[in-house]
């Protein structure tokens, strides 16, 4: 059987959006479950929006969701020479011709056939012309089949048929000597051995144009498959008016690549019910004959709730790694190479059922870092009052009693405050909570205590009975 590859072929004219991951996804997961190749190209002829720094984003963007290809990047701008001799090879075979005609002439042709209720494609006068070694400017273009059909047996929409009477000499190479898409990409896939073009639906009417020029070519045709496209909440096409598009976008808001990659491989393709999937799961069950013909909603409070499930059954330590970059940001750096990755793991632990995002969860670590937690004021106000002050002082003594930090002694420790007090268990809580995080809301007090460890513990709630002491009556 001959092996499958595919591939991957951007146009770095801006960030990685993420209905390219998607496109580039769906790649990779039929090349893995194929024991295959996948391979990232890309398309950068387009010199007047191509940049390095959109190549970089491609390449950080597929890196950062985990899909490693097998060979590449390949750039086509470092090919320009094997465009330039299969051109030449169908011009010489008849299958191609010089255009002369200038772009004026071009215009006013196309506005007369539009006034006439006529399609504007290219008249052919230049194609029975047999020009050879034109002076000045020229194109050359495709002689495209005129009669018959153009059949397409798609992977995902099933059988199509294309009526060649409506195709258009299409321009191969530019007067500058560039290529055009709809060549470097049949000449990309032919050299490359693609099996499998699998690409957006906005792709298809382009797959009519090209299977033509593979069979000139004398190049064996691919299977194509278009996947529909992704649309916002209104039933338009996905773009920044919903919401985030870039997918490093995602990354800095806080959403691990697991979860957007289970939920971009389920905008458009199920297996059964099962919404949550491993990536080895993932290639096992992929097949295209389950992936949706319809255009899929991006729904982003179905992403949140899948990334706020990944958090909670990811591993601790992986998690605690992706948030260490977020935990710079916040200018939390120097606290961060003072702790170790197991405590760091821990507080991951602590905190993970409580947070959506790992933006969130920044949020939600940040009183742990550093001797003691700034105290947020109404809370302080509220809960570290005078009154506090003897009976935090008490619960102090007797956690002093302890030379090591034992939840089950501490916590009998604080219930036997509580009885002895005569208070309610919050009233006691509250204001220990406080001390240790600055604020009214934590997890569990004990669980923060094991996290904090023993010294730190006391010291938080020292400075809270000194806060509670200065605090006007």
């Amino acid at each position: 059987m001959t092996q499958v590859r595919v591939r991957f072929a951007p146009s770095p004219t801006g960030f990685l959006h993420i209905g390219g991951v998607r496109t580039a996804l769906f790649n990779w997961l039929y090349a893995r479950q194929q024991q295959g190749v996948f391979i990232l190209r890309i398309e950068d002829t387009d010199q007047s929006r191509s940049t390095d720094e959109s190549i970089q984003a491609i390449i950080d963007g597929m890196k950062w969701v985990g899909l490693d290809w097998d060979e590449g990047p390949y750039r086509q701008t470092e090919r320009m020479d094997l465009y330039r001799s299969h051109a030449m090879r169908l011009l010489e075979a008849g299958r191609a011709y010089w255009c002369v005609c200038r772009a004026e002439e071009l215009e006013a042709r196309r506005k007369e056939a539009e006034a006439k209720g006529l399609s504007p494609r290219y008249d052919g006068r230049c194609r029975s012309l047999r020009i050879m070694n034109p002076a000045g400017d020229a194109a050359l273009r495709f002689k495209a089949p005129q009669e018959g059909q153009t059949v397409v047996e798609d992977l995902i929409k099933g059988k199509i048929v294309f009526d060649n009477v409506i195709l258009d000499d299409l321009i191969i190479l530019r007067s500058n000597g560039y290529p055009t898409y709809n060549f470097s990409v049949v000449v990309d896939d032919a050299l490359m051995n693609i099996t499998h073009v699998v690409r957006g639906d906005d792709h298809l009417t382009n797959t009519p144009r090209q299977v033509p020029i593979f069979e000139a070519l004398g190049f064996p045709v691919p299977h194509f498959g278009h996947l529909p496209m992704i649309l916002g909440a209104d039933k338009t096409r996905l773009s920044k008016r919903h919401g985030a598009t870039s997918i490093m976008a995602y990354r800095d808001m806080g959403y691990l690549p697991e979860a957007m990659v289970n939920y971009l491989v389920r905008l458009g393709w199920s297996h059964g019910d099962q919404e949550l999937f491993t990536r080895e799961e993932l290639i096992e069950k992929f097949s295209w004959k389950h992936v949706q013909t319809s255009a899929a909603v991006f729904n982003p409070d179905k992403l949140l709730w899948m990334n706020a499930e990944y958090i909670k059954t990811s591993s601790p330590a992986s998690v605690a790694q992706a948030l260490v970059p977020l935990l710079e940001q916040a200018g939390l750096g120097n606290d961060v190479r003072t702790v170790t990755a197991e405590w760091l793991a821990r507080l991951v632990v602590l905190v993970k059922e409580r947070a959506k995002t790992l933006v969130e969860m920044v949020e939600w670590v940040k009183p742990y870092f550093g001797p003691v937690a700034p105290f947020e004021e109404e809370a302080a106000k509220k809960f570290l009052s005078p009154a506090a002050a003897p009976v935090l002082s008490k619960l102090v003594q007797r956690f002093e009693a302890f030379p090591v930090f034992s939840k089950s002694e501490w916590e009998t420790a604080f219930k036997k405050s509580v009885e002895e007090e005569g208070l309610k268990m919050g009233q006691l809580a509250q204001p220990v909570r406080v001390a240790l995080t600055g604020r009214t809301a934590s997890p569990g007090l004990f669980e923060v205590m094991e996290v904090l460890g023993r010294e730190r513990t006391l010291l938080r709630l020292r400075k809270g009975i000194e806060r509670a002491n200065t605090s006007p009556s």
